[in-house]
């Protein structure tokens, strides 16, 4: 028989979840709200939360406010893209190759590369500036993705290496009885398998890629072209007064990208999640 929980302790775990919820939306909530507000009413006394006379205004005067705002989320969304490429590509194979193969300083590796995230970007941007300079990528894309990407591969092989682990080797192995190479087996039988977790990765990376562009932008470029949106967002910081109805409206905006994602990927990311939590 399994055992039922009394109705206190369900109240209990439902009170908890509501608690958590409110914590983590609540930010979010309040800044949607502030979106829909007259920029006057946000320094009105009695505050109020809610809106009176809400509108989407601020949804489209963003636009005229920072006329390169389209510009900045496409160079994000970009960004994120190319870096999401990068390391997918790189990490499969890597992951494989860890998951498969016994060679000497595999442990070492894996333990280095939990070492690299232990350092935060700040840490090594000054070597991370001479390098993009003689490398000749400042003031470009490739400024941002090189380092996003760098960052990333790391703790996706660890991720998409325990996946992999997953996959029973007797089909590696019946590949090899019918004469597959290790590209083919990859290619044709583990890749297949392997898809939601190569999804949850993807996923994973490019929620990174578009955190993470601030701090490398602001130090490895300097020209409006090249900006993604969170140095966009600050044309809204004037000298006088902050904009933050229009400022909040484009940070929502901004996300759309990544929420679009999300919604579209959701059942590949819960699937990849949870693989590997039964031992089979």
């Amino acid at each position: 028989m399994i055992d039922r929980y009394k109705w206190y302790e369900v109240l209990a775990l439902y009170v908890g979840i509501a608690i958590f919820l409110f914590f983590v939306l609540a930010p979010f909530i309040e800044g949607f709200l502030v979106s829909l507000k007259p920029l006057a009413q946000l320094f009105s006394r009695p505050y109020s939360f809610i809106p009176k006379n809400g509108s989407f205004d601020a949804y489209v005067s963003m636009w005229s406010s920072v006329p390169m705002l389209g510009m900045h989320i496409f160079n994000s969304f970009f960004i994120s893209t190319v870096v999401t490429l990068i390391v997918v590509a790189i990490v499969v194979p890597a992951a494989y190759a860890f998951a498969r193969f016994n060679f000497a300083g595999a442990g070492l590796m894996l333990a280095g590369f939990l070492a690299v995230n232990m350092f935060s970007g700040a840490v090594l941007l000054i070597p991370l500036f001479r390098l993009m300079r003689t490398l000749g990528l400042l003031n470009t894309y490739w400024a941002m993705i090189v380092p996003g990407a760098a960052f990333l591969i790391p703790s996706s092989i660890w991720l998409l290496r325990t996946y992999m682990l997953r996959i029973p080797r007797e089909l590696d192995e019946a590949a090899w009885v019918d004469g597959a190479s290790r590209l083919y087996t990859l290619r044709r039988v583990i890749l297949p398998l392997a898809m939601p977790g190569i999804v949850v990765v993807a996923i994973m990376t490019f929620i990174g890629a578009y955190a993470q562009q601030f701090i490398f932008a602001l130090t490895f470029n300097s020209r409006t072209e090249f900006m993604p949106l969170p140095i966009g967002l600050f044309a809204f910081f004037g000298k006088q007064e902050v904009v933050w109805n229009e400022l909040m409206a484009a940070s929502f905006v901004g996300i759309l990208p990544v929420m679009i994602v999300i919604v579209f990927l959701q059942r590949y990311l819960v699937a990849g999640l949870t693989a590997g939590a039964v031992k089979q």
